[in-house]
């Protein structure tokens, strides 16, 4: 596991202006596919810090390495070389447990929204609360209606998804990220299966709960309609972060 020398410059940059620790903190952060001479690099010292509460979306074409990193600073991928920090974390050489852990505070939302098939809308929500013990279990259908009324969805709780349409399901995946109050947000492609009025609300909601729960939420996305919303947006090409734009200070 590699060791980073941090100057006052860097420790500052990794603190809100309230104190709190930025809840993402990447350093040097490089990442390959393949070993031997089909090994290839995908992401090259890539240095980063999100402030809580923030909506960050991360735009570049197939293969700029946005969703290798959104993976990799969610704990869905090991970090090979550089520092990973995850809600004061460090992910480079962490065991399972700790992974584990983080992962508890996260909620994911991906393309291909993943509903059990044979569970109704309400039940799938449930799910995202299967990780946080028995008593959140047990206290599942108030939060889990309540988060699908937020999605639009209040008069589909009881319905399978195959009487649900495309963007529908997509609400119901977000709805179940969302309903163990998580600490970050990792969204990738989150509006993809969503008309535009869909795609609005869904962003709409993840911008809300920065501002309501300070929750942090990091998008890949390329849909532009949504990018009004963003507090920053980060353009990778090549494995590398070309621009970062604030957008709303």
């Amino acid at each position: 596991m590699k060791l980073f020398n941090k100057d006052i410059a860097e420790t500052s940059a990794n603190t809100t202006s309230s104190g709190q620790q930025s809840p993402i903190q990447i350093r040097g952060l490089n990442h390959w596919f393949g070993t031997g001479e089909a090994r290839k690099q995908a992401l090259f010292d890539i240095n980063l810090t999100i402030e809580r509460g923030s909506l960050v979306i991360l735009m570049g074409a197939s293969g700029s390495g946005k969703t290798t990193l959104l993976t990799l600073a969610g704990c869905l991928r090991d970090v090979q070389d550089g520092s990973a920090q995850l809600l004061g974390q460090e992910l480079n050489g962490a065991d399972e447990d700790l992974l584990v852990a983080c992962r508890r505070r996260l909620g994911f939302i991906f393309q291909a929204h993943n509903l059990h098939e044979s569970l109704t809308a309400v039940q799938n929500v449930r799910m995202g609360l299967d990780v946080h013990g028995a008593q959140a279990r047990k206290d599942w259908k108030t939060p889990s209606s309540h988060l699908l009324n937020l999605v639009g969805l209040g008069d589909r709780l009881d319905y399978l998804p195959g009487n649900l349409s495309g963007g529908q399901k997509q609400r119901v995946a977000v709805a179940r990220a969302l309903v163990g109050n998580p600490d970050i947000v990792f969204a990738d492609e989150p509006t993809a299966a969503l008309d535009k009025e869909s795609g609005h609300q869904v962003v709409s909601l993840l911008k809300r709960l920065g501002t309501e729960r300070n929750t942090t939420t990091l998008m890949v996305t390329h849909d532009n309609k949504v990018l009004a919303m963003a507090d920053r947006i980060i353009t990778m090409e090549d494995g590398r972060i070309v621009k970062d734009e604030v957008t709303h200070p």
